[in-house]
């Protein structure tokens, strides 16, 4: 399968648009009236400051304290990059930022501090502990960083945790306790062998020596060697920490018979040769990026019975710190801890290794394209497994109390992991999933609007991301110079540009064309019109004849138009079962829209097949289907001729037996809020509805560019269901990542008949 390949101008353009930057702040209370504003601030503001002058825990109640942590850093270790300085880090802590939040729900801000003494960032630090619940420190240079923690964390009385450090140790444990589990070692038998002594090879040691590994039984080794007992070259306090009284002197001399082989050094640092003498079972972390100090082909060609980890996501076992840093904090911060200890560390690793052995679900499953067992190519969870938000922030908060650096205990913990599992956001394992499929897939996509920017940006991008061939329908030199324009005149090479002019087969498309529309008044001269110059005709037939395997279209023309061009060749209309979905993406949560596209006036029956295909199109994208028939009537009140439709499609699912939950007629607020649900206790659906089956499509339209305009919305679609081939028509208004994302579904089949 093709690895993705993102451009310099790809990485800027994702960082300036919409806006420079990550994120932003928008307030979580009500401000709108004068009201709003005398309780934000002043003179309402005084009674909670009152209050926490004289209880400083109180800020806990009152303030986001609870909820926040620094991301700092100074920029002496960018990344792979080095010493950068403090400002160019800021890209880097922005997306830690938005990482801590996107997993668990932590809100972050980033601190860039323009100093590289160490006292002077100390100091800095301190100063702002009022600020927040916990300080994620991040790209500090080594010996420096242990300098800067060890000292915070003595004089700071929140949670201070450096994640380059400790979570890369945290991942490595878990996935090194499942690694041996398989291999059927103790670790407290096992010969182990790091190379690489920085922060996070020296994290890495000590976390594995307080979970039973024994110190001579670890041979750590940097540039100069093994770290042994009376060795002076190069050393530090940190290092001679860890030295071991042994005779070794050499990675190679070290590796001979080792267990295990832990790697935070450089690509190549370790070869064949030392593979094939380490002990029976081998377990290899090699986690130098973006280059592991072997690949796990190179290993697995001469120890096939070796367990290979590396940090690289187009590998299994993938040794990723966002398995740990968000969800040590939410355990931390749930129980306002004063620190993250050892105990809290290692309950993470744990719960990781015990989730990696059980059962994965459906949904990880679709996110990667494959199902995943327990077993040597998958020893540590997946970053997208939903289940990691409630199952590591309470073993970490159980290990807190248990330790005595909980200052807010939690009673209820089963209360605790529900509250955790409503902080989940569908919606991004849902792309994921539609992500991971369409790579799967490898589907040429037919791109039929080669005039315009935004659909080859959109084209290239498909290609480059490696989600399969990408085809364009245009004029070479006119998509040479739009491409150019834009600063993508390389990519030119690597699209096929196709046209009535240049292909093959127009006299097969149009013998098609005029046997499908012979009898609904076209003669030849029509035919070779539309089949030549109408690029969704042309498209369309080249779908028809297995000349790619999806087709985008659209964005130049309205969708009605669109529809019916394709109608010259596709069965796509209402009496077909064509049906327009769109999937309304909000604060966590997803609702589709059915139908948006297709029908104009549903009749009753129309409405049960609306749901019918809406139902299918959920599942397509992981989704239970929860269909609720929405009107401004609920369940016969008041009474309408316009609500009656919709008041007697669900007797028709009931009659055809679905296997899904349908309930109407309704008003949204009942479909979508559970407490205004429950006033209603004979409803059918077992939660808030996740599709929408309106009246019309006017109404659909008005209720989804409504979410988008003023809510701020994420849409995607109308996705068509129904017909026999893969087609999505975007909007007029669509960016070239709205293109793609209408691209990954059609080659995702989603929607197919």
């Amino acid at each position: 399968m093709p690895k993705a390949k993102i451009t310099n101008e790809e990485a800027l353009a994702f960082h300036i648009d919409p806006t420079p930057g990550k994120f932003e702040v928008t307030p979580s209370v009500p401000m709108t009236t004068q009201r709003d504003l005398s309780l934000a601030y002043s003179p309402g503001v005084a009674v909670p400051c009152e209050a926490i002058a004289e209880n400083p825990q109180t800020a806990y109640d009152y303030t986001n304290k609870g909820n926040l942590v620094a991301v700092i850093s100074n920029g002496t270790a960018v990344l792979g990059l080095g010493n950068l300085g403090a400002l160019a880090s800021k890209p880097v802590m922005e997306g830690k930022a938005v990482l801590f939040k996107r997993f668990a729900d932590v809100n972050s801000i980033d601190i860039e501090l323009d100093t590289e003494d160490p006292e002077a960032f100390i100091n800095a630090v301190k100063l702002m502990g009022p600020t927040f619940g916990g300080i994620n420190l991040e790209d500090i240079k080594a010996p420096e960083c242990f300098i800067i923690e060890q000292r915070l964390k003595e004089e700071m009385d929140i949670p201070v945790f450096h994640d380059d450090q400790h979570g890369t140790a945290v991942i490595c444990a878990a996935g090194l306790l499942n690694a041996l589990h398989l291999s059927g070692k103790k670790i407290e038998d096992c010969r182990i062998v790091l190379n690489g002594a920085g922060a996070a090879g020296i994290a890495c040691i000590e976390l594995i020596k307080s979970m039973g590994a024994q110190h001579d039984n670890c041979i750590v080794c940097d540039t100069k060697g093994v770290i042994y007992q009376g060795r002076t070259e190069g050393m530090n306090q940190w290092k001679s920490a860890h030295a071991a009284n042994t005779e070794l002197r050499t990675l190679e001399e070290a590796m001979d018979g080792a267990d295990v082989f832990l790697g935070v050094s450089v690509k190549g640092a370790v070869t064949q040769d030392m593979v094939a003498s380490m002990a029976d079972n081998p377990v290899i972390f090699a986690m130098a990026n973006p280059d592991p100090e072997i690949t796990p082909e190179e290993a697995h060609e001469v120890r096939n019975d070796a367990i290979v980890a590396t940090g690289r996501s187009d590998y299994p076992n993938q040794v990723n710190n966002v398995l740990g840093f968000p969800y040590l904090f939410r355990g931390a911060l749930d129980i306002n801890a004063r620190a993250i200890n050892d105990e809290m560390k290692i309950a993470c690793a744990q719960a990781l290794a015990e989730l990696a052995r059980e059962d994965v679900p459906d949904e990880v499953a679709m996110a990667y394209g494959k199902k995943l067992t327990f077993g040597r190519d998958y020893i540590i969870p997946t970053p997208f497994d939903p289940r990691l938000i409630y199952v590591i922030p309470p073993a970490v908060a159980k290990a807190g109390m248990d330790t005595g650096v909980a200052r807010r205990p939690i009673i209820d913990m089963d209360g605790y992991e529900q509250s955790l599992k409503a902080r989940m956001d569908p919606t991004a394992s849902i792309l994921r999933g539609i992500t991971a499929r369409a790579r799967k897939n490898q589907a040429t996509m037919i791109f039929a609007e080669g005039d315009n920017s935004q659909v080859l940006r959109a084209a290239v991008q498909y290609q480059r991301n490696g989600y399969g061939r990408a085809l364009v329908i245009g004029r070479e030199d006119d998509v040479k110079a739009k491409l150019a324009a834009d600063g993508l005149g390389d990519a030119v090479r690597e699209l096929r540009v196709v046209n009535a002019a240049n292909t093959e087969h127009l006299d097969a498309y149009k013998d098609f064309l005029y046997e499908r529309l012979q009898r609904q008044g076209f003669d030849h001269h029509d035919i070779h019109r539309l089949a030549a110059r109408d690029r969704h005709v042309f498209a369309s037939l080249m779908l028809a004849h297995g000349h790619g395997d999806g087709l985008i279209t659209g964005a130049t023309r309205k969708s009605a138009y669109v529809l019916d061009r394709i109608n010259h060749v596709f069965d796509a209309t209402a009496a077909d079962g064509a049906v327009g979905v769109t999937a309304v993406l909000h604060k966590g949560r997803i609702v589709l829209m059915a139908d948006t596209l297709v029908h104009e006036w549903p009749e009753t029956e129309d409405l049960a097949n609306i749901a019918e295909r809406a139902a299918a199109v959920a599942r397509g994208l992981g989704l239970e289907p929860r269909v609720a028939f929405v009107s401004f009537s609920t369940f016969g009140y008041p009474v309408s001729e316009r609500a009656s439709k919709l008041h007697e499609a669900p007797a028709i699912l009931e009659a055809r037996g679905v296997d899904f939950e349908f309930e109407g007629e309704m008003t949204a607020d009942v479909a979508l809020n559970a407490d205004v649900m429950a006033q209603y206790p004979f409803c059918r659906l077992s939660g808030p509805a996740n599709i929408l089956v309106v009246p019309a499509r006017h109404s659909a339209s008005i209720s989804v560019k409504m979410m988008q305009e003023l809510a701020g919305a994420t849409v995607i679609g109308p996705i068509l269901s129904g017909i026999d081939q893969p087609i999505q028509i975007c909007s007029t208004n669509s960016t070239s990542n709205d293109i793609l994302n209408m691209a990954m579904l059609a080659a995702t089949r989603l929607g197919k008949r």
